[in-house]
């Protein structure tokens, strides 16, 4: 495994207006010693995807509280196949509702992190995410 620092690009996906979480999610992984790239608020999945690819990135984080989940995580997941970047592993957090938390992760997306789980629990998967995908390097 390298040496190099994880790189986590956390965004909000279409109109949703509150970044409160996201932002307390960021300010955790950077105090772990993470690399954190926040794209801010209104972001288009094909903008995040690009972001991610061009800052070469570990991990896409997405903050959604709109309900829009089962549309933008799906998009993700479709843009990274089409862009043979799907190293590039997703994990999001929000108002998620448990009975597509498993649909979601059957898709491909890595990790939900529901309200009421706290940021190191948070920190604790991302490294634990980091170790599965490079325990072959």
């Amino acid at each position: 495994m390298s040496n190099r620092k994880i790189r986590v690009l956390l965004a909000k996906v279409g109109l949703d207006g509150h970044d409160v979480g996201v932002k307390i999610v960021a300010k955790a992984l950077a105090d772990a010693g993470m690399e954190v790239i926040y794209t801010g608020m209104r972001q288009r999945p094909e903008t995040v995807v690009d972001v991610a690819i061009q800052e070469d990135v570990d991990f896409i984080g997405i903050s959604i509280l709109s309900g829009s989940h089962m549309v933008f995580f799906p998009e993700i997941l479709r843009l990274l196949k089409e862009k043979d970047a799907e190293s590039i592993y997703v994990f999001g957090g929000g108002v998620i509702p448990i009975e597509d938390i498993e649909t979601l992760l059957e898709m491909g997306v890595k990790a939900i992190h529901t309200s009421g789980r706290t940021t190191q629990e948070t920190v604790d998967c991302v490294r634990e995410l980091y170790a599965e995908k490079h325990s072959n390097d």
